[in-house]
């Protein structure tokens, strides 16, 4: 069986994703995220650039955005 996790799709096929969707696992994903203080602030850029974008309904580049903070993350 294949397993379809958000962490596990590439960054194109968020865009396939509600951004609603998207953040739910972006959200879970740091809260056990142990990064570092620059990291830190990088992703939850990120994370609020992707938020900003998807109350907007920019579902394409609100995914982009939690796809860059998965990838910062390490996910």
């Amino acid at each position: 069986a294949i397993a379809f996790g958000i962490s596990l799709l590439a960054p194109a096929a968020y865009a396939k994703v509600p951004c609603e969707e998207t953040l739910k696992d972006v959200r879970t994903a740091r809260a056990a995220a142990t990064l570092a203080d620059a990291d830190a602030t990088k992703v939850d850029d990120l994370i609020n650039k992707g938020i900003e974008r998807c109350n907007a309904d920019d579902d394409n580049r609100s995914n982009d955005f939690f796809a860059q903070a998965m990838t910062a993350m390490g996910k």
